[in-house]
């Protein structure tokens, strides 16, 4: 039932499921988390998250992965993300969307240049493949919409959406999902919930971000995939429908995305 469209399970902490991945993805069944997206951030972990997608995926549990650079990367990293290497590493269909990419000028502001380049080659790639981008962004908001909007990207999520209303809405009128973790249900983001609830119904997604930011009532311990019903449990009580409802209908608007370029959808390989 329920989407996961932001995960790292290749770092998670194992320590409570001793320290064997099978037990993290036994319990994403008990939830019902039935799909998950592993999200890279660095061509180091392609291989071992392309590893965990074919070997845990099964008829009850669906993986796909993201391929991309993520802002906070050093700088060698960043250049090594050429338009043809991300083209060619997305291009199986067990990825699912190109990233994670973006601007983060929270941890460094020295290479905002690269930072921005690398962005615009995930927006190139994701244009190529017309695979959804995963935006990632950090007190740069008007950097990333300003190039998202100059390369005509329309195709994609901000994910772990920490923003106010009137970024959400410039992202959604780009075509963007907004994407909330569980960020959403900590006491001090009464912002974030009033921005949430005039995000459209079918344009909202959920997820972890695990291993980090787990969400209440599990605040301040390593998170997991099993825990995005924790997420839709919040967003269920802003709205005033039930979790399974808001499961469901983040689980159709995953679908969308994928298959809003893709007339097959997307498939395990």
């Amino acid at each position: 039932m329920f989407t996961d469209s932001h995960c790292h399970l290749n770092r998670l902490n194992l320590e409570k499921h001793n320290g064997h991945l099978q037990g993290v993805i036994d319990a994403m069944k008990e939830a019902n988390v039935s799909r998950a997206m592993a999200i890279m951030c660095d061509f180091a972990e392609h291989d071992e998250i392309v590893n965990i997608v074919q070997q845990y995926a099964d008829e009850d549990l669906t993986l796909g992965m993201s391929v991309g650079v993520h802002p906070c990367e050093d700088l060698a990293v960043l250049q090594s993300a050429t338009v043809e290497r991300l083209v060619e590493m997305a291009s199986p269909s067990r990825v699912w969307a190109i990233g994670e990419t973006g601007l983060d000028y929270y941890w460094s502001d020295e290479n905002k240049a690269e930072q921005q380049a690398s962005l615009v080659r995930h927006i190139q790639a994701s244009k190529i493949l017309k695979k959804p981008l995963v935006i990632h962004t950090r007190e740069a908001k008007h950097d990333t919409l300003d190039i998202l909007k100059t390369q005509k990207a329309e195709h994609g999520i901000i994910h772990c959406f920490t923003e106010d209303w009137e970024t959400a809405k410039q992202a959604l009128d780009l075509g963007f999902y907004i994407s909330f973790s569980g960020i959403v249900s900590f006491k001090n983001a009464q912002s974030l919930r009033d921005a949430a609830l005039k995000v459209p119904r079918d344009r909202l997604l959920i997820e972890t971000d695990s291993p980090y930011l787990a969400p209440v009532p599990k605040r301040g311990k390593p998170n997991e995939p099993a825990y995005v019903p924790y997420v839709a449990s919040c967003l269920a009580d802003l709205f005033g429908i039930s979790v399974e409802a808001v499961g469901e209908l983040t689980a159709k608007n995953f679908d969308n995305l994928l298959a809003q370029y893709d007339e097959n959808r997307y498939a395990m390989g």
